[in-house]
């Protein structure tokens, strides 16, 4: 299942410091609810952990979050998320762009799910990564 969706955010934060949290994977992952870097293993990759809850059921993924592509000029930034569900068949991607502006930016999320959570359908899996997204923007402003 294809999944698309934007966001945006608003912050206090200079330009400069919101293009710095976004590429600082250690201090925007914990950003997601449910996520936490497990451990770092390039200067801009980690493996990662996320628990998603969809309806009744729990889920977690493990993988890894890269900073895919960065502009420090353009404040622009593409971190590429690769996961497995722990325990069953099914992986959550997705790429993930950042556009920032003068008082916050966009968030920009192309996603593959298939397995267990596809399984839900997409109006759920919509519904979660949406308010997990909004969540985490709500984060980030503040991060």
């Amino acid at each position: 299942m294809a999944v698309e969706l934007d966001h945006s955010f608003a912050t206090s934060k200079s330009i400069d410091d919101s293009f710095a949290t976004i590429t600082d994977l250690e201090r925007i992952i914990p950003c997601v609810e449910g996520g936490r870097v497990v451990e770092a293993t390039g200067p801009e990759s980690v493996k990662a952990e996320i628990d998603v809850k969809m309806g009744a059921m729990s889920m977690k993924f493990a993988g890894t979050v890269d900073v895919a592509e960065k502009d420090a000029a353009a404040h622009t930034a593409l971190l590429r998320v690769k996961s497995r569900e722990v325990g069953g068949d099914g992986h959550a991607n997705a790429d993930v762009t950042f556009e920032l502006n003068d008082g916050g930016g966009t968030i920009h999320t192309s996603a593959q799910i298939v397995g267990k959570a596809a399984s839900m359908g997409e109006g759920v899996v919509v519904g979660v990564l949406d308010a997990l997204i909004t969540n985490f923007a709500g984060k980030l402003g503040e991060a």
